[in-house]
């Protein structure tokens, strides 16, 4: 039986960027890569499962989870070797799992809520890479994490209004009006974080609404989200 794969292309990078962020700001280990293989299948397996909720009579969802979360147990035991409070921050990241479940279960999985609970996770994922090292969660971390979130969640409404919601001028004005409010308050609070948002801004501007295949616009958003990482690597060790 072939193992189930995450058909949401665009998650690789929210699951990469905050968490390769976390050690490169942080202090890297050889024990990142247990941690990161224990986080790297802990995902693939939470893909199975949802689908699961979603259809409990396709056992075959399980096959999959369980064949993903075993390599995911091995692996995690290396790095609680390491750093055993790691543990802890899985407590924190259950109530959005949970949402992520109640939205599988109702067949939702494109709502609003559902995508911020999955970005938050993501987050914590980098704020775990950190601490992994670090021993601590400082003002250095809260900011990548916040500064990620932000950046995933302008993302998540550009890619909306370029496929599934291209045709609702409401969604439209959502994504402009955010995306134009992070470049100000960035130009406020550290105008030199602004770098990391203008090409965001440009693109959900002067994209919309052009013949744009899917697969052009995952090329173009994964070009955007290195030039992301690239840049908060340097402002963050350059100002943090």
């Amino acid at each position: 039986m072939k193992l189930i794969i995450p058909k949401q292309h665009g998650a690789w990078g929210m699951l990469l960027i905050p968490f390769v962020l976390g050690v490169l700001i942080g202090k890297g280990t050889w024990y990142h890569i247990p941690l990161f293989l224990a986080w790297l299948f802990v995902y693939l397996a939470t893909y199975p499962l949802l689908m699961y909720v979603k259809q409990p009579r396709k056992k075959y969802y399980l096959h999959s989870f369980f064949i993903y979360f075993s390599v995911a147990c091995v692996c995690a035991i290396i790095a609680l070797i390491y750093e055993w409070r790691i543990v802890f921050f899985s407590i924190i990241m259950l109530p959005c799992f949970f949402i992520n479940i109640y939205f599988s279960r109702q067949k939702n999985e494109r709502a609003l809520l559902n995508d911020m609970c999955a970005i938050i996770l993501f987050c914590i994922g980098g704020i775990i890479s950190y601490y992994f090292t670090m021993k601590t969660v400082d003002e250095k971390i809260w900011v990548v994490a916040t500064i990620s979130f932000l950046y995933f969640m302008g993302s998540t409404f550009y890619v909306k209004t370029m496929i599934r919601e291209k045709k609702n001028p409401t969604y439209r004005f959502v994504s402009w009006g955010y995306h134009s409010l992070l470049v100000i308050a960035t130009l406020i609070v550290s105008p030199w974080f602004t770098i990391a948002f203008i090409p965001s801004l440009i693109r959900s501007i002067f994209l919309y609404g052009r013949n744009i295949s899917i697969l052009q616009v995952g090329i173009l958003e994964s070009i955007n989200s290195i030039y992301f990482f690239v840049s908060v690597v340097l402002l963050a060790r350059a100002l943090l």
